[in-house]
């Protein structure tokens, strides 16, 4: 499940884990892959392209990156980060089920409704790595885990009595509207998560 689609000019942190500065070659192959593995798909994204997008040497890339592979990870492990980050402000205090489903589902429709909306960019991901034990599904799938944990504790802290099921069935509605509305209709979409929201809503014993 994602949160956020993430839009394809976000930029990337511009230091390290030590915060030391990062090379700006790197934030700017790093800040490439970001645009066009979301836009145009991590496989048909060539080596090649990334260089001249990012206005590198080849020799340059190698010397940060080492592999497209390299890249790869760090473009799944960027929108995890963020998707973590997103989730957290949009479930704020988490002290009213309304106020606080609300938000999630206004992140989720802003998301579809930005420009360059390419459906979900774990989806997206997962679906070019179909085997399972891949890094890159290693990594959606830590993310799948936390935001389905993440939920749960935030509907049993609302009062709701099945915490566990109830954010099992808003990631699928989330995921549902991230899908459907690339896919077909997103009006219906959002129509579709506001009516599972609602609910959802109405069974937490603290609806304020």
């Amino acid at each position: 499940m994602t949160l956020t689609a993430l839009p394809s000019t976000a930029t990337v942190p511009s230091a390290t884990r030590r915060d030391r500065p990062m090379a700006p070659a790197k934030v700017r192959i790093l800040e490439t892959a970001l645009r066009l593995f979301y836009d145009e798909g991590i496989r048909a994204t060539g080596v090649d392209l990334l260089i001249a997008e990012s206005s590198v040497t080849k020799a340059t890339f190698y010397k940060h990156f080492g592999s497209k592979d390299r890249l790869v990870l760090d473009y799944v492990e960027i929108q995890r980060q963020r998707g973590e980050a997103a989730l957290e402000e949009a479930i704020g205090d988490a002290r009213g089920a309304a106020a606080t489903i609300g938000r999630i589902v206004d992140m989720v429709e802003s998301t579809i409704e930005a420009d360059g909306y390419r459906g979900c960019p774990f989806m997206n991901a997962a679906a070019e790595y179909p085997d399972r034990q891949h890094p890159v599904r290693l990594v959606t799938a830590a993310y799948t885990d936390h935001v389905a944990a993440r939920l749960a504790s935030v509907f049993a802290s609302l009062g709701h009595a099945l915490p566990g099921a109830a954010a099992d069935e808003l990631t699928l509605a989330i995921n549902g509207a991230y899908a459907w509305s690339y896919m077909a209709d997103d009006v219906a979409a959002r129509a579709g998560l506001r009516l599972v929201a609602e609910r959802l809503i109405a069974e937490c014993s603290a609806t304020r």
